[in-house]
C-alpha cells in the first residue's frame, strides 16, 4: 500500500509519518495532560504540528494502566472546543477513543482518522466509521486499561497479536471499510509484559497482515523505564531510539509525544539510508 486514505488526506507511506500526541486528559501517564484550558491544549497541538507532526492524534480519555473509563459526555466536553479549531488547520486530525458516540461526533467535527485501543470492537463501533472516509487505528489489548496490567499472559504473544489483527481487519472490511483506510497497532504496553513488548517489538511486522501500515506508540512507556530506569520525564533519549528502531523494522506511522526530537532522528536515518546503494 502506498498510501493511507484518511478523509480528504491521502497520506504517503513510502516516509515514516510522525503522529504528535494532544492528551486532553487529567491523569494521563507521560504527566502532559491538558484538560482544565482548551487554549492551552490548542497551542500545543499547533507546537506539535509546528514541530512536524503529519498528524494531530487527539484524545480525552485516559487509557494508561489502572485508568477508569471517561463518561462519554464528559469526553466530548473536552473534545468539542479543541477540535473545533484544529480540523481548520489543513492537517489531518485523528480522535483517539472507543466509544461510538464519541467517534461519530468527531467525524461529524470533520476529523480524519478514528484510533480505538479496542479496536473497533464496541457495539456500533464499527458501524459508527464506516460509512465515512475516514482512517482507522485497530490496535491490540488484552482486557482492559484498568485491569490489564494485573498479569497479563499469552502462550505465544506475536502469533496471538497477529492473529487477533487479522479477526478485527476481517471485521473491519466485512463493515466495508476499505483497506487503504486501515492501520494496525500492535498495543505496545496493552495488557503486556515487557517480555510481551520486547517479543513483538523484535518480530513487529509479523504481526501485520496483508501488507496493512503499522502504527507503533512507545513513546515515554513504562516499558522504556523498565528497561533503562528512568522515570518518565527523563525517557526522552529512549522514545528516541525506539522510534528509529521501530522504523527500521517496518513501523510507518510513529505516535509520539516529543515531535521535533522524533523528526530530526528521522532524518537522520533517512539520510543514511538514501547513501546505502551509491
Amino acid at each position: 500500500m502506498t498510501h493511507l486514505r484518511c478523509g480528504s488526506y491521502r497520506l504517503p507511506l513510502d516516509r515514516p509519518l510522525i503522529m504528535g500526541i494532544v492528551n486532553l486528559t487529567p491523569d494521563s501517564f507521560s504527566g502532559d495532560g491538558i484538560v482544565a484550558d482548551a487554549r492551552q491544549a490548542i497551542d500545543h497541538a499547533r507546537r506539535q504540528l509546528e514541530s512536524g507532526a503529519h498528524i494531530l492524534d487527539i484524545g480525552a480519555e485516559s487509557s494508561r494502566p489502572g485508568a477508569r473509563p471517561t463518561p462519554g459526555d464528559e469526553e466530548l466536553k473536552r473534545l468539542v472546543p479543541v477540535l473545533a479549531e484544529v480540523v481548520r488547520w489543513g492537517v489531518p486530525v485523528s480522535v483517539d477513543t472507543c466509544k461510538p458516540m464519541v467517534m461519530e461526533a468527531a467525524l461529524a467535527a470533520g476529523v480524519s482518522m478514528i484510533n480505538d485501543i479496542t479496536a473497533l470492537a464496541s457495539p456500533g463501533a464499527l458501524a459508527a466509521v464506516a460509512g465515512s472516509d475516514c482512517a482507522v487505528c485497530l490496535m491490540h489489548m488484552r482486557g482492559e486499561p484498568r485491569t490489564m496490567q494485573e498479569a497479563p499472559a499469552y502462550a505465544d504473544v506475536v502469533r496471538e497479536v497477529h492473529e487477533f489483527q487479522q479477526a478485527r481487519v476481517a471485521a473491519s472490511r466485512a463493515a466495508g471499510i476499505s483497506d487503504d483506510r486501515l492501520v494496525l497497532d500492535p498495543g505496545f504496553g496493552f495488557g503486556k509484559s515487557l517480555t510481551h513488548n520486547l517479543a513483538l517489538f523484535r518480530a513487529l511486522t509479523a504481526t501485520a497482515c496483508d501488507g496493512l501500515p503499522l502504527l507503533v506508540g512507545i513513546s515515554r512507556k513504562s516499558m522504556l523505564g523498565a528497561i533503562t530506569g528512568q522515570p518518565v520525564e527523563s525517557r526522552l533519549a529512549a522514545s528516541i531510539a525506539a522510534a528509529v528502531l521501530a522504523v527500521q523494522k517496518g513501523a510507518k506511522i510513529l505516535r509520539v509525544h516529543d515531535v521535533a526530537e522524533t523528526r530530526d532522528a528521522l532524518a537522520v536515518l533517512a539520510a543514511v539510508n538514501q547513501g546505502k546503494n551509491t
